[in-house]
Order: C-alpha cells, then sequence, then structure tokens
C-alpha cells in the first residue's frame, strides 16, 4: 500500500508539472506572437493613433481661429441688433453655453438646482409677458374703434435689393454732405406703378422740376398721411378719393433725384414716423430685415 502511494503521489506531481510546462510555453508563445505579429483590429488603432498624433499640433490653432471668428460673429450681431432694435442686445447666459457641461463636476448639485429653478421661473415670467401682449394685440384688433395705418407696400414685388436710404442723416448726392433724410429710396426703373398703401384722400398734388420734383400727398384716416416724391406721372388729383392698390402715379426721377427711384414718407400728424415700420406685413420676415439692413447702412440717399 505504501509503495502504490508513492507512485500515485509521483505520477500527480509529474502531470502536474506537465501542465505547469505545457501552460507556461504557452504564454510565452502568444507574448512572442503578440510582440512579433499585430492583429487586424491593433493595426487600425495603431493607424488611428498616428492619424491624430499628426493632427493634433494643428488643433489649437483652428480653435483659437474659430474663437476669433466667433467673437467678430458675436460683435457684428451686437450692432445688427443695436441698428434694428435700437436698444443693448441681451447679455448672454453665463451658463447656457457650454462651458457648464465642462464645468459641471466642480459646481455643487444644489447651485445647478437652483440655476435650473430661476431659469424656470424666468421663462414662465416670460411666457406670461407674452402671453399678455398677445392677449392685447388681439383684443385692439377687435376694437371697432381701431384704425390701422397704411401697411402695404407702394409699389409690386419690390426686393430688398431695391431698398435704398432710409431714414436718418444721409449724403446727398448733389451737396456731398449730410442732411435728414425723412423717407426711404426704393430704386425702380422710370414709369413703375405707385399704388397706395391703404384708402384714403390725395390731399396734395404738386408739379415740379426742382427739389422733391412731382409729388402727392394721401390722407389717410387716424391722422395718418403717406408722401410720394420725384414722380415721372400724376395719375390722380386733388380732392379725389382713393382705394387701397390704387395707382397715384408712376415712379420717376423728377426734381433733384440722382436716379429714378421713388421717396416714400409716412406721418402721423406732425410726427414723421420710419415707413419701414408698417410694411412688415407686406414681405417675408426675412426680407423685411434686409430691407431694414440696407435703409439703415446706405449711406447716400438718392435725392
Amino acid at each position: 500500500m505504501g509503495v502504490n502511494k508513492h507512485f500515485i503521489i509521483y505520477y500527480l506531481w509529474t502531470a502536474l508539472k506537465f501542465v505547469l510546462t505545457v501552460l507556461s510555453l504557452t504564454v510565452v508563445a502568444y507574448a512572442v506572437v503578440a510582440l512579433v505579429y499585430s492583429t487586424d483590429e491593433e493595426e487600425r488603432l495603431q493607424e488611428e493613433n498616428e492619424l491624430y498624433a499628426s493632427l493634433y499640433p494643428s488643433i489649437p490653432e483652428k480653435l483659437s481661429r474659430i474663437d476669433s471668428e466667433l467673437g467678430q460673429l458675436s460683435r457684428k450681431d451686437d450692432i445688427i441688433y443695436k441698428d434694428i432694435f435700437h436698444s443693448e442686445p441681451p447679455p448672454d447666459d453665463p451658463m447656457s453655453t457650454l462651458g457648464i457641461f465642462f464645468g459641471s463636476d466642480s459646481i455643487p448639485d444644489s447651485k445647478l438646482v437652483f440655476y435650473t429653478a430661476a431659469k424656470a421661473d424666468r421663462l414662465v415670467s416670460d411666457a406670461a409677458a407674452v402671453d399678455s401682449l398677445f392677449r392685447k394685440i388681439v383684443a385692439t384688433i377687435k376694437d371697432e374703434n381701431l384704425v390701422m395705418p397704411p401697411m402695404d407696400l407702394p409699389l409690386e414685388r419690390i426686393s430688398y435689393t431695391q431698398t435704398g436710404a432710409g431714414i436718418g442723416t444721409k449724403i446727398n448726392p448733389f451737396y456731398t454732405t449730410t442732411a435728414q433724410h425723412n423717407g426711404v429710396d426704393f430704386i425702380v426703373a422710370q414709369d413703375t406703378p405707385v399704388l397706395a398703401p391703404a384708402d384714403g384722400v390725395v390731399s396734395a398734388v404738386n408739379h415740379s422740376l426742382k427739389g422733391e420734383g412731382n409729388t402727392v400727398t394721401v390722407k389717410h384716416k387716424g391722422g395718418y398721411r403717406t408722401h410720394y416724391s420725384h414722380l415721372y406721372e400724376i395719375k390722380v388729383s386733388q380732392g379725389q378719393a382713393v382705394r387701397r392698390g390704387k395707382v397715384l402715379g408712376t415712379a420717376g426721377m423728377s426734381g433733384n433725384a440722382y436716379a429714378p427711384h421713388l421717396h416714400y414718407e409716412v406721418w402721423r400728424d406732425s410726427t414723421l414716423l420710419d415707413p419701414l415700420n408698417y410694411i412688415f406685413a407686406s414681405v417675408t420676415p426675412e426680407e423685411y430685415s434686409n430691407m431694414v439692413y440696407m435703409a439703415r447702412f446706405t449711406q447716400q440717399s438718392m435725392d
């Protein structure tokens, strides 16, 4: 029995050494193969690493250029906002950019919750204010005593590219000095029909070879009146009642005009109004914003 036990132990030990030897050789062989040979996936990853390594040096410079471009776009956006709305642009939300996500790990949860709640309260308040304004607009429209200002364009199929100088101090093309410009210039071909933007009565007609040239003034309800200068022909007479869309005359360059165009003014009693504020319903929002931009930045008038 003792001999048999000795042999069993011997065989078990021999088998264990054999298994360990095989495993060791397998590990060594795998390590050698892994060091010498690469799999397809490893080769692909190696190529990607080399590609990223070649691209990385140029990334900081590109980011710097992008930051510079974004800064310029932001400044241009502020300028356009001031020109259109005549007020300072609203401040940027310091937590509305992606920076909040990069720094969120260091911001306490309590502050994030507080900010989110405050933001939600402001949004609810803003929504309520907008809803209140819409209710006022609807109530105003329903008012039987409401008198709408002249809202149509005085020309058909006008493009923003035909919008010239608007209200403000502009350069006079004849004297090359600055002067007050009381309307907006629409650059059109001579003999283009000029239309009444609303019902009214022709309150004045003037034929002249000087100054504003041939002019027509139409009086509308609510104290509004529209004025048209440098006409080529006048097709209405003083005291004549006109309907919206009626042809008042044709555009031209009578008087002191640099080129054929229509000079269009809107007044209420003795107050000069910006005509562009009353034509937004006649064009698309994009077209309207472009017209406002052109009128603002065109520095030389046509008369």
